[in-house]
């Protein structure tokens, strides 16, 4: 946990519409909530992830596209002191216990965003970033897509980057070359750059 950077959260599910408090201390931009006791979908918030509303919603464990369903996040934006959840079982049933990982934006560390695809070869995504791009770095489209994530420790550089897709279970793939490193964030190659397409991400800045 760091203020403003990440923060978790429990809480036991009451089957209403309700706010959850939290900690972060400014208005979370990504939030991942799961049920602990049952097999249900890991709920996803990404404040990028539509222009109207941004509380549709995403599954992590899904390659689905986003879903306008208000029953995940009550169609309210989460502020700094709470979350809204619906009344989904992925986020709400009555009785049942819930942690939500909380992240945001901090200038030089961290980015929560979204890009537009251009159809061009590659395309500079810029975070803010002044130190030398991404350490970690997730990315996913908001129509139909897996949930690709690249690091620098598995490697990223100007040759073949290893990725793994947390949708499902499969080994990392290790013969491609879909993004690269770039001095204030990350450079994507078309793969990634579909025209009029949007792309949402959190990145990680190298330390």
């Amino acid at each position: 946990r760091a203020r403003g950077f990440f923060d978790v959260v429990t809480y036991t599910g009451n089957d209403s519409n309700r706010t959850i408090s939290h900690n972060l201390g400014v208005a979370p931009e990504m939030m991942w909530v799961k049920d602990r006791g049952r097999t249900q979908n890991w709920a996803v918030y990404h404040a990028n992830n539509t222009s109207e509303p941004a509380t549709d919603r995403l599954r992590l464990n899904a390659d689905q596209a986003t879903v306008d369903d208000n029953a995940y996040w009550n169609d309210t934006a989460p502020t700094s002191s709470v979350f809204s959840v619906g009344t989904d079982g992925d986020v709400n049933t009555s009785g049942e216990n819930y942690i939500a990982y909380l992240f945001a934006s901090v200038s030089d560390v961290s980015k929560v965003g979204s890009y537009t695809g251009n159809s061009s070869s590659s395309q500079n995504i810029d975070c803010g970033f002044t130190t030398a791009g991404v350490e970690f770095l997730l990315i996913k489209s908001t129509s139909s897509g897996d949930w690709y994530v690249w690091d620098r420790t598995r490697g990223i550089n100007s040759g073949n980057d290893p990725y793994l897709r947390l949708n499902n279970s499969a080994a990392e793939t290790t013969n491609t070359d879909h993004i690269d490193t770039f001095t204030t964030g990350f450079t994507v190659n078309s793969d990634f750059n579909t025209e009029n397409e949007v792309y949402i991400f959190y990145a990680i800045a190298r330390g």
